[in-house]
């Protein structure tokens, strides 16, 4: 009997084996939990897109937009762990749980980390006829005017949310925050002169910058950007240490076998040296992880430190999770 079953377990992972070996067999769902034409849309379409030269499947991008990306990640939460349904996620992730009371998931325990991809930095950018030019006009502008000032973001716990949060906790600032779904329709309105800023990536600003309809008023880095020579630094214009830059990674649902995170993540590495997609991350100021970050490893670590991260800077600037 004690070998039947011996026999069965064999067989059962050699079957397994196989099946992993096949990995994958048809098309891969990547979920963005965002709006189209934002920042994280933009990367991870890219990315998507040479991943499935080296899947030799295609990795089809779904936006899964609200509630500042917790229903796309919850969705992935939520699958089947096959490997079929993976996520493309940024540092709102690890803040979710400083922000929603009733997360439905855990960013931690719920998700098989695959590995990091990049990092951008952020841009504090107004629209055209913005009477600020600078980041002192602009603590001056809403000093001056408390309240006044419609500040947009791409929704509650948003990359451009967080920035907000942020530069408002550094100035003890007053004004209107402005939530979208998603980055696409907070710059229509930035474009349309309906709200007055967005803390967002150069990703989704730096073509309306280049065209002159947004004007740029500092930078989120501690060195100017290439892409942005002439915008100063939140620390040359009066903030010194303020800086923020916005990370993405990739997981899977929690329990998603080794052998499939392995072959994602061997798909992800692959990507990240592909001369296509390191020209156009590059443009876009996002700077790609190495095979030192890019593992599950190490974003299962960082994830971990992010959530102590932003539990202390949220309480740090009085914002309660809802």
């Amino acid at each position: 009997m004690k070998n039947f079953q011996k026999i069965i377990i064999g067989l059962f992972c050699i079957a397994s084996s196989a099946a992993f070996a096949q990995f994958p067999d048809r098309q891969i769902t990547m979920v963005i939990p965002y709006a189209p034409a934002g920042s994280t849309d933009v990367l991870g379409r890219i990315l998507a897109q040479v991943m499935s030269k080296n899947l030799g499947q295609t990795v089809l991008v779904d936006n899964t937009a609200g509630a500042g990306g917790t229903i796309g990640a919850g969705r992935v939460a939520r699958s089947k762990p096959d490997g079929y349904t993976i996520l493309f996620h940024n540092m709102a992730q690890s803040s979710a749980p400083a922000l929603y009371a009733k997360l439905a998931y855990d960013p931690v325990t719920d998700f098989s980390p695959i590995g990091m991809v990049t990092e951008v930095p952020m841009v504090l950018v107004a629209r055209k006829d913005f009477p600020a030019n600078t980041l002192q006009d602009f603590i001056k502008y809403v000093k001056a005017n408390p309240g006044k000032l419609n500040f947009a973001n791409a929704g509650i716990g948003a990359t451009s949310n967080l920035c907000e949060a942020l530069i408002k906790s550094s100035l003890s600032a007053e004004w209107s925050s402005i939530s979208y779904k998603g980055t696409g329709p907070a710059l229509n309105d930035l474009l349309a002169g309906q709200v007055d800023v967005i803390c967002d990536q150069p990703a989704s600003t730096l073509q309306h910058i280049r065209a002159g309809n947004i004007k740029a008023i500092a930078v989120a880095t501690k060195d100017r950007i290439s892409s942005l020579p002439n915008t100063p630094t939140f620390g040359q214009s009066g903030l010194p240490g303020f800086q923020l830059a916005v990370w993405h990674g990739m997981y899977a649902p929690a329990g998603t076998p080794k052998p499939v995170v392995d072959r994602l993540n061997e798909a992800l590495n692959a990507a990240l040296k592909d001369p296509m997609l390191s020209q156009k991350f590059n443009e876009m100021n996002a700077m790609l992880a190495t095979p030192a970050t890019a593992n599950p490893g190490y974003l299962l670590n960082f994830t971990k430190s992010e959530v102590d991260r932003w539990k202390a800077a949220m309480k740090n600037a009085g914002v309660q999770p809802q």
